[in-house]
């Protein structure tokens, strides 16, 4: 099987990253790519779902109809309200332009369901804040005080925890993660970082790594099946794949050598390699949509194909 053929196959959201990232096609090859994200595919299908007051879902987390966690007919958490729709445009590498007077109208009628907060301030949730800090540097949005609330915010063992606000002292995989990749994005969009938050995302890095990146501290025992797990959308969990492409990026965006404490995770996601050279869809997070964004479970999965060997430098 001709793996590369296969995975240039894709939609543009895919198509331009195999070509930056795996082909090493010239720049205005998947510059053009990119460029067609806005008007054909996943990409303009999510941007037509945009309210006019710049909302999806007519909500900031969880559309205006959802209970708490799920929707009125979903098992699980809906994934279609504005953060989430964000995140995926950014993440699939859609220009801002596209989205021009976006930040003003979120600024004007999007409310955080916890306390009515304003949006670009953000709220007490780590992850959520990880993504609105990306967004914002993405969309050109004033998001210093989520920036300045990362470092506030880190806990003695050098990771986060989204129930800090419950009272946790100790940190969890899941908001360590992802408050390393909002703060990673937000330095690559930006290209500083203020030296309190990248010294807070080194601490966040070594909590992880310290750990193997699944391992508890305390036993040595793994801390769940779902850190071994290879999926997309990758959403908000801790899992094998979100792991090395956070650490291989950030590596990259260093300038240094991979840790070798990734190693074991790393050889862990070559053996998950099927003989054709492609990768399976492990697991769909349950819920809402506007329309799936990856094949089903047991299915090979160009995403997890694509990050899998950007991972792995092949």
């Amino acid at each position: 099987m001709d793996v590369t053929a296969w995975l240039l196959d894709s939609d543009p959201t895919l198509r331009w990253q195999v070509e930056r990232d795996l082909v090493r096609a010239p720049e205005p090859v998947w510059r053009e790519t990119r460029a067609r994200i806005a008007t054909e595919g996943d990409g303009a299908a999510l941007l037509a779902q945009q309210d006019a007051d710049g909302q999806w879902a007519n909500g900031a987390y969880f559309p205006s109809d959802a209970d708490g966690h799920t929707g009125p007919d979903d098992e699980g958490q809906p994934w279609t309200a504005t953060t989430w729709s964000l995140t995926t445009l950014r993440e699939w590498g859609l220009d801002a332009s596209a989205l021009a007077g976006t930040t003003e109208k979120l600024d004007a009628h999007a409310r955080w369901e916890y306390d009515d907060l304003p949006y670009w301030g953000g709220e007490v949730d780590v992850c959520i804040n990880a993504m609105t800090l990306a967004n914002g540097a993405w969309l050109g949005a004033d998001v210093a005080a989520i920036a300045a609330w990362f470092p506030a915010h880190q806990l003695a063992d050098g990771g986060w925890n989204c129930e800090w606000v419950e009272g946790s002292t100790r940190s969890s995989f899941h908001s360590t993660i992802n408050a390393l990749r909002g703060i990673l994005d937000d330095e690559e969009l930006t290209g500083t970082s203020p030296p309190e938050l990248r010294s807070a995302r080194m601490r966040g890095e070594e909590y992880l790594l310290q750990r193997g990146l699944r391992y508890r501290l305390s036993d040595g025992e793994q801390v769940g099946a779902w850190a071994t797990q290879l999926f997309f959308p990758m959403r908000w969990p801790f899992t094998a794949l979100k792991a090395t492409d956070y650490f291989t990026r950030a590596a990259r965006h260093d300038s240094v050598p991979l840790d070798p404490r990734l190693d074991d995770t790393l050889e862990l996601l070559r053996s998950r390699r099927r003989p054709d050279g492609t990768w399976l869809q492990e697991r769909v997070l349950p819920g809402r949509v506007w329309f799936p964004l990856d094949v089903p479970a047991g299915v090979p999965s160009k995403w997890v194909t694509f990050l899998a060997l950007r991972a792995l430098g092949e």
